[in-house]
Parts: structure tokens; sequence; C-alpha cells
């Protein structure tokens, strides 16, 4: 790991590198695309107890957040243009795009590892839609980003905002509801040991949690409610990943397995061996015809749905 973030051109040419943080970069999360066109502001977090604000266009910091007080694990930039933080020290921070704090979400108490928020997957692929429409103008990008956005939370209720789940090393999670309330919607217990990654799938609904404790836990991600333990690792769960249906969800383990899982089933569908130490990383691309693991072997693989 290192403190210098390597800005890349798509294709695979090096634009620069942002210089700031004095210790590993931990996180990365760009403005959303309906917020700005350009989409030129990227968000980092770090060792360093601190979150930076980016300008990739310039290749310069714009701000500097330096309130936690231990290593911030996790940084996401929302939807709404708020900015979540989770920390060593235990809490969770909501902040402007200024870098000013709105407010702070405290419960954990230990090590807040991980954050999600119920419209991630629709920030990540933005305007893309996946059947080769050109859109002749960043402005016409954003317009379409911002449409898919706001029917996202429509179809999932009338009036809905983004939630935000975090997970601790205090084998908890919380549901939070950060743009409305200070105050958790729901405490969610069940893993025996932390909690190493949480994600929601792409259409909002379900939450799954990774933990040490050798399961993959699926959760209502409305209310918060438990739905569901996924067993059969034999080590512990560090990541796990949807496929962009909702439908299947990855997990990559200590176990140097990889398994798919059938959500409607609550089943083991498909069981990927081939790495040969633990798999740290697994993703599902976007357009969920292809998934990737990455394993201390040394090694990225890539499966094909």
């Amino acid at each position: 790991m290192g403190s210098t973030i390597i800005v890349w051109e798509k294709d695979g040419k090096e634009r620069g590198r942002l210089k700031g943080h004095s210790k590993w970069v931990i996180s990365l999360s760009w403005e959303p695309q309906h917020l700005s066109a350009q989409c030129v502001r990227l968000a980092s977090s770090s060792k360093d107890c601190t979150v930076r604000i980016w300008n990739v266009g310039h290749m310069k910091v714009e701000t500097v957040i330096s309130v936690h007080t231990d290593t911030v694990s996790k940084v996401l930039w929302g939807g709404s243009g708020l900015l979540y933080s989770g920390s060593h020290d235990r809490s969770v921070k909501v902040w402007n795009d200024k870098g000013k704090l709105v407010k702070s979400l405290e419960g954990h108490a230990h090590w807040v590892n991980t954050l999600a928020l119920s419209t991630e997957h629709l920030l990540r692929t933005g305007s893309f839609e996946y059947k080769n429409e050109e859109m002749s103008s960043p402005e016409e990008r954003k317009k379409r980003a911002e449409k898919r956005y706001k029917t996202m939370l429509e179809t999932i209720a009338p009036g809905a905002t983004e939630r935000l789940i975090s997970g601790s090393d205090d084998f908890t999670m919380f549901l939070w509801d950060p743009q409305n309330a200070k105050k958790p919607v729901c405490r969610m217990t069940g893993h025996k040991q932390l909690i190493y990654h949480v994600a929601f799938s792409p259409n909002g609904l379900l939450v799954a949690s990774a933990s040490a404790d050798k399961t993959v836990k699926v959760w209502s991600g409305l209310t918060g409610k438990y739905v569901a333990t996924l067993r059969g690792h034999v080590g512990a769960v560090y990541q796990v990943a949807w496929s962009a249906d909702s439908r299947l969800l990855m997990s990559g383990s200590k176990d140097s397995t990889v398994k798919v899982w059938d959500v409607k089933k609550m089943k083991l569908l498909y069981d990927l061996p081939g790495h040969s130490d633990e798999v740290f990383a697994v993703d599902w691309s976007p357009d969920g015809q292809k998934a990737a693991s990455g394993s201390k072997d040394h090694i990225l693989r890539f499966w094909r749905n």
C-alpha cells in the first residue's frame, strides 16, 4: 500500500499522481455523474486519519478533512451530494462536498470497517445502461444519470432517500437514514465475529455481510431484518459482490475459494476453486456478464456468468 493515488486515462496511460496523504490510502470514491457532468472530483481516505477531496482535472487537492482521530477505513460519495466516512475511531461521519461536518453517526463499540450505500450500483454505473446508446455530451449523460437515480429511489418507495449500512469489529451493523436522522433505523446482530464487508444489492432491497465467522448473512435493505445465513466457507469471508440483476451473490474467503450463491433459494450455486491462497477481493462487472477475484496468490481470475 502507498500514500500516492495514480490517475489513469481510459487508454491505460498515466494521467498523473495525487500526493498529500502521509500514510497509505485505503478507499476512493468518485463524485457521482448525476451531480457533476465532468466527474473530476475524487474523495480518498487514509490511515493518516484524513479524508481528502481532489480535483483530478487540475490534479490538486481541494479540501482536507482532519476530524477523525484514527484510520479512515472507508469513504463514499453519496447521490445526494453528501460524503460518508467510517473510521477506527468508531464513528461514521457525514460531510457536505466542501468538507463541512453535517452530522456524526455514533453507536459502534469498536472500529468501523466498512460502509455501503443502497444506491451504490447505480452511482457506479451512472448514465450507462449497456444498450449501446450514444449520448453526445457530458450534460446529456448527467441528465440520464440523474433520471436513473431518481427512478431507483421512487421504485423502492415514494419519497425514499438513500440508506447507509456500517459494519464493525464489534460484530454488529447499523442501518442508517443519514439524510434525515442521527439515530440508526436498526441495529443488526447475528454475526459471531468481526464484519469485513457489507454490500447492498443493486435493487437496494437486500444487504449481504461478510464476516470472520465464516458466514455470509443476508438482510432486508429496507428494515435491516435478518433474512438468511449462507454457510459453506471454512475460513473468514472477506468480501461479497452482487450480480447486476440482484439474483446472484459472490463471496471470497480465507479458504481460497470463490462461491456463488442463488439468492432466491439461498443456496450455493457454484463453488469456484482455482486460487491457491486467500481470496481478498471479488467484484462483478456492472453488466453482469463477468466477475473477477483477486488473491494472495498474486493471481487475478476472471469468471464468465
